[in-house]
């Protein structure tokens, strides 16, 4: 997931490191997930984000914020980058940008979009469309420290050719003890699907979510008006707003 980077929310202290393409896979026809080794990375948590920089031969340079997509594995970072046409930057890391390549990253960033595997409270995700990268994370974590914490994941993407790790949510909804998966499609569902395609609603939060008195720790990530429309809709249904904890991104984020 991108997001426009925001100048001067660093601390001097974070520093840019080059990181290297290691490998790289496919997720959708306009997506591509990053494995970058960056040697002298100090680790982060799920939620959490970096900032990657491009520089060109003239001076040139331009930023752009990305989710990081993994739990921490030594110097190796993920990031899941969406191509938007005439994005400078995801037009770089989708299509040019190849194996042993460099580019420069600054980070971790970010304390409160994040989940700790220590925590045991029900969690509840909500995600739209790119939205998914920093919950995969969280996801990820949990399997990664095998937490006990009872997971609840409802992804909202157009359609069954826009979802990002379908192969790995189908595993996990079935191997991840204590973890449920939910997709709700908005454009077009697979056959045999049992909900008509549609935004998601009230009813969806209700029935595929926590109830608010099980006091679940929300997550949701993606475009405004989406995280603006779930999380009323989940103080609406009575859900503590200090429980509630969002990440957006317009559609200038690179």
């Amino acid at each position: 997931m991108a997001r426009t980077a925001l100048p001067g929310r660093l601390s001097a202290r974070i520093e840019w490191r080059v990181a290297t393409l290691a490998e790289f896979r496919n997720e959708t026809a306009t997506a591509r997930t990053l494995l970058l080794d960056v040697p002298g990375w100090p680790g982060h948590l799920a939620g959490q984000h970096v900032d990657v920089r491009l520089t060109d031969a003239d001076g040139y340079s331009t930023q752009r914020s990305y989710s990081l997509g993994a739990p921490a594995d030594g110097e190796r970072v993920e990031l899941t980058v969406q191509k938007v046409p005439g994005g400078e930057v995801s037009e770089y890391l989708t299509d040019v940008y190849s194996i042993g390549d460099p580019i420069e990253l600054r980070g971790p960033v970010g304390g409160w979009f994040v989940w700790h595997p220590s925590r045991t409270a029900p969690v509840l995700l909500v995600a739209g469309g790119s939205g998914i990268v920093p919950l995969m994370a969280m996801v990820r974590a949990r399997r990664q420290a095998r937490s006990r914490a009872p997971f609840r994941l409802i992804y909202s993407v157009r359609s069954p050719a826009d979802q990002y790790f379908s192969s790995e949510l189908r595993r996990s909804a079935v191997d991840d003890s204590g973890l449920d998966v939910t997709t709700v499609y908005t454009r077009s569902a697979p056959p045999g699907a049992t909900r008509e395609p549609g935004r998601i609603g009230g009813a969806d939060l209700e029935r595929y979510g926590w109830p608010p008195q099980f006091e679940p720790t929300c997550f949701v990530c993606g475009p405004t008006g989406f995280v603006e429309k779930v999380a009323n809709t989940l103080v609406g249904l009575g859900h503590d707003p200090r429980r509630i904890r969002t990440e957006r991104f317009g559609p200038t984020g690179g």
